[in-house]
This record gives structure tokens, C-alpha cells and sequence, in this order.
């Protein structure tokens, strides 16, 4: 212990002032002297032993010391190190009080070396143990300041989600009551303009979509009252979440709600897209129709009409099922035609062919012996747009085949048939749009129309 010691003591001392007064533009004139003090303890380590001069040196480091403390000590910025002097002055005291009886009085130091010696021993031990309690008790205070510092960020940043989560849900909520209330409208319209439709028209083939247009909008509509009520639901456990305190909540569980509140209301928007979407083509098909021809997409036109039949078959016979072919001609463009009233004909002539596959799968005993299906195919030919439906179904005897046009006819059991979808289909096909329908038939094997329009 003596110069090795006072170095250290004089070395840490000057290097913690050092970390504040360093790049501090406030504190140039003490970081000089400090870093004078620096360069000194180093020159005064290696001068002691090369000029050996131990006492000297010692003596010097001890003042260096003492200069440092007493700036911490003076110094209002420096006062968070005043726990050096008490680790260090005990011993630099003792030290210093020796040096000075052994530099000018050599022999009386001699006579009580012993005690001095045991003294200096004492402040040391005294010194670590207290530098070591001091370093435990800033390590636990850092520990809690970092503690304190992450739980105010982790704060922050959970009152910032909260309140983006807040925003989120109230703007979402207000779009979903939006877009539930646009689609009870739309509903309500639709219902409306189908009794208004078949009141005006009761021997029309429209009133054959009901079903199948209920069920279609049905669908979109049931969705989206269950993602509603699942993001309810959400709703309450984030509320719950956020009442909880800070440590005990769940940062995880908040994310996870906010991204299955962001799938449900995509989900919603896409089913209400949906909706719309059958709501406006019923709308179209609902107007009263002035046999005004327009260019239309034909296929566009006959898949629609074709998964309106045949869902509103479904909805009444949850039993039934039906493979479903499509070929469309993707040279065929548009073809210049009445919407509504191509749109009448195609729901009569699809929904005939469902009915004949219903009922042969029921005389055939159920789907295992029996495999509904039905071919649509559209090309172009010669300047014409050629339609093909054709059936697996129980085909039309050859006897009646003659018949199928004339109004009123019907082969469906009374109150299942009006007999005037054919008639009104041959009419509007053959004077309406100068074009053909023609139909090719084995009972029991199925049944084919064939129906060609003029392109232009």
C-alpha cells in the first residue's frame, strides 16, 4: 500500500469527474485542470520508481487527492461523487499525517511505525469495504433508475397504443355501423323491389330467383354479423386488458387483438362488397324493362343467373348438389342485347335444368348412384354468340318435346309451374333479338338448349 494506492485513489477520482466535465462545453476549465491532474498521477506512478522517489511521489498523488475532493466537495454538478471522500479521505488522512512524521521526523516514525503502519492498514480495509457497499447499493440504484426509465417508456408506449388502438377501433366501428346500416338498406330495397317486381310481373320467371337471391345476400350478410359480434367481443377483452395495472398488462395480447380486429373488418368489407354487388345486379334485373338492347358481357350474364338458380334451389333442398361445367368463349366480347330479358330466359331454361337433375337424383336414389351436373359453354360463330346449356337430368319424352313452347304448358306438378317460362323465353330469344332456341332432348339421359343471338 503507499504510492501503488495513492495512484489508484488519485487516477479514479480524477477519471468519474472527468465523465461529466468531458465534452461538456460548461465545464472546459475544470476538465483542464483535470486532465493535467490525469497526466500528473501517471508521471508521478512511473518518476517514483524511476528516480526513486516513492515518498515524494506519494505525497504529491495524496495532494492531487485531497485537490480533486475538494472540488467535489465544492462543486454543486460533482456532488453525486461525494461518496469517494468518504471511501477515500480516512485513508489518504492517515497516510498523509504518516508521510509527514516520516519526512520530518524520521526517527520518532520509526518508534511507532508499528501503529501508524496498523492505522493506515485499518482506513484501507475501512476504505474497500465501504467502496464496496457503495458500489452494491449504486449498482441497485442504477438498476432501479433503469427500472423506473424502462417502465416510463414501456408507459409511454403503451398509452400510445392505447390511444392508436382507441382511434382504430372507434373509426372501424363507426365504418362497420356504416356499412351494417348501408346493408339493412340495401336488404330492405331488395325486398322491396321484389314485391314491387312480382306484383307487376307475376308470370315472369323472376319470382324463381327469391330463393336464390336471398341466399346469396344472406351469406355476405351473416358474415358480417358474426365477425360484428366477435369484434364485440374483442372490444371487451381490450377494454379489460386496459384496466389492469401497468406491470400486469399483456403487450402481446393488445397487438393480438388489434390484428384479428384488422382481419374481421376486412372480412366485413369484403362481404359487403359482396352484397352490394348482388344488390345492384338485382336492382338492374328488377327494373321494368324497355327492351332497350345495350352491349353486355353474355358470360358474365349466364354465370350469375347460373349460381342464382342454382343456389336458389339449394336454399329449398339442402340434400341437393350438382357439378358444375363452365366453357366461355373469351373471343365472344359483348353482345348487344337486353339484359333483363336475356336475364329472364337464362333463370327459366337454368332453373328447368336443376329441377329435371332434382328430380332424377330423387327416383335415383340419392348422389352415390346418381351425379348431377350441368355444361355451360358460350362460342362465337359466323357473327353469333351460341349459348349451350345441357343437362345430365331426366330429359324430355319425344311426345311433349313439341309442346315446351306453347303457353301454359308445364310438366311440374301444379303449383310448382306457371308454364309460361318457355313461351316467354321463345319470344323474347326469337322476336325480341332475331335470334334462335333450339333444344335437344333423350329422356332419361338429358336435355340440351341451344340458343343463338346475332353479335351485333
Amino acid at each position: 500500500m503507499g504510492l501503488p494506492t495513492h495512484f489508484l485513489i488519485a487516477f479514479f477520482t480524477i477519471q468519474q469527474l472527468r465523465k461529466i466535465t468531458k465534452d461538456n462545453p460548461g465545464f472546459r476549465e475544470f476538465d483542464l485542470y483535470l486532465h493535467i491532474g490525469w497526466y500528473a498521477t501517471i508521471g508521478l506512478i512511473s518518476g517514483g520508481y524511476i528516480f526513486n522517489i516513492p515518498d515524494t511521489a506519494t505525497i504529491l498523488l495524496t495532494l492531487i487527492s485531497v485537490a480533486a475532493m475538494y472540488l467535489i466537495y465544492t462543486t454543486a454538478e460533482f456532488q453525486q461523487y461525494r461518496y469517494i471522500m468518504g471511501i477515500a479521505a480516512p485513508y489518504l488522512g492517515v497516510s498523509f499525517l504518516a508521510q509527514m512524521i516520516r519526512f520530518f521526523a524520521p526517527d520518532f516514525y520509526k518508534s511507532i511505525s508499528i501503529y501508524i503502519e496498523g492505522f493506515v492498514l485499518i482506513a484501507f480495509v475501512w476504505g474497500w469495504a465501504n467502496w464496496s457497499s457503495m458500489r452494491k447499493q449504486q449498482k441497485a440504484l442504477e438498476e432501479e433508475r433503469k427500472k423506473r426509465e424502462t417502465e416510463q417508456e414501456n408507459n409511454r408506449l403503451i398509452s400510445a397504443q392505447r390511444d392508436e388502438l382507441e382511434y382504430l377501433v372507434s373509426e372501424r366501428t363507426a365504418e362497420l355501423t356504416k356499412q351494417k346500416e348501408e346493408l339493412q338498406r340495401a336488404l330492405d330495397e331488395l325486398k322491396t323491389t321484389q314485391a314491387q317486381l312480382i306484383q307487376r310481373e307475376k308470370m315472369a320467371s323472376l319470382g324463381e330467383l327469391t330463393a336464390g337471391i336471398a341466399h346469396e345476400i344472406q351469406n355476405p350478410l351473416n358474415f358480417v354479423n358474426n365477425f360484428s359480434e366477435v369484434s364485440v367481443e374483442l372490444l371487451d377483452e381490450l377494454d379489460e386488458e386496459r384496466r389492469k395495472d401497468a406491470s400486469a398488462r399483456d403487450e402481446g395480447l393488445e397487438g393480438d387483438i388489434l390484428s384479428d380486429l384488422r382481419q374481421n373488418l376486412e372480412k366485413i368489407s369484403h362481404h359487403g362488397h359482396r352484397a352490394d354487388s348482388i344488390v345492384r345486379g338485382m336492382m338492374e334485373h328488377s327494373r321494368t324493362s324497355n327492351g332497350e338492347k345495350r352491349p353486355t358481357d353474355l358470360n358474365a350474364l349466364t354465370d350469375e343467373y347460373m349460381k342464382l338458380a342454382y343456389h336458389g334451389l339449394r336454399a329449398k333442398d339442402k340434400s341437393f348438389n350438382a357439378q358444375l361445367f363452365t366453357k366461355y368463349a373469351e373471343n365472344i366480347g359483348e353482345v348487344n342485347i337486353a339484359p333483363q330479358e336475356i336475364g329472364r330466359v337464362l333463370i327459366n331454361l337454368f332453373s328447368n335444368a336443376f329441377y329435371a337433375l332434382q328430380e332424377k337424383q330423387r327416383n335415383a336414389g340419392g348422389p352415390v348412384v346418381f351425379q348431377p351436373s350441368l355444361k355451360v359453354s358460350t362460342q362465337l360463330e359466323n357473327g353469333k354468340a351460341i349459348l349451350r346449356i345441357k343437362d345430365n337430368g331426366t330429359g324430355i319424352p319425344q311426345e311433349i318435346i313439341n309442346k315446351i313452347y306453347q303457353p301454359f304448358f308445364t310438366t311440374k306438378p301444379t303449383g310448382q309451374g306457371t308454364g309460361l317460362g318457355l313461351s316467354l323465353s321463345y319470344d323474347i330469344i326469337t322476336k325480341g333479338h332475331g335470334g334462335e332456341i333450339r333444344v335437344d332432348s333423350v329422356e332419361g339421359m338429358g336435355t340440351t338448349f341451344e340458343i343463338t343471338l346475332p353479335k351485333a
